[in-house]
């Protein structure tokens, strides 16, 4: 597949307005929309791979899926898609970790990574229990992430500023 300035671009543009969005700045389309338009990019292309956007594309693409929390059956399509894009090479494993644990924690179940924190009284917990704790930092490690302990420490700080709100 050749490169595709065109859809890199407005795949980026997506997450700036993403990105805006979440610091409380309104933008001309919303967070459904993003998504909605994800899902016939997805449906023409398949998941967004480094080849096709580049990795600042595919990058903006895994943003959009992993922050539509209200479409839930969709994020398990990027899910699958991104594993099978990041088996070929085509994708971050990082963004894999990120969406495999906001999937997992959306049906109330263990995550992997640990990636998915919330400010708690003494700093961040997990949203979730994370499955076989004592394995966490090898899989990080094989996905590109700096430890656990590397990154509660990097939470810390933002829930040094925060109230209970979910992390990611």
């Amino acid at each position: 597949m050749r490169f595709d300035k065109a859809l890199h671009d407005e795949l980026v543009g997506m997450l700036e307005r993403d990105q805006a969005e979440l610091e409380g700045r309104p933008q001309a389309d919303t967070a459904e929309q993003r998504t909605a338009r994800l899902k016939e990019i997805i449906q023409e292309y398949g998941w967004p791979t480094f080849d096709l956007v580049g990795k600042d594309g595919e990058n903006a693409a895994w943003v959009i899926a992993q922050h539509a929390d209200l479409d839930p059956a969709f994020q398990q399509q990027a899910l699958d898609l991104l594993r099978a894009a990041v088996a070929d090479g085509q994708a971050s494993p990082g963004n894999l970790a990120y969406l495999e644990d906001r999937v997992a924690v959306a049906k109330g179940e263990p995550q992997a990574y640990g990636t998915q924190m919330r400010c708690g009284t003494d700093g961040p917990v997990p949203a979730t229990p994370i499955r076989d704790e004592a394995g966490v930092d090898k899989r990080r490690a094989a996905a590109g992430l700096p430890t656990l302990a590397a990154y509660r420490s990097e939470m810390a700080a933002i829930c040094a500023e925060a109230d209970d709100q979910p992390l990611d």
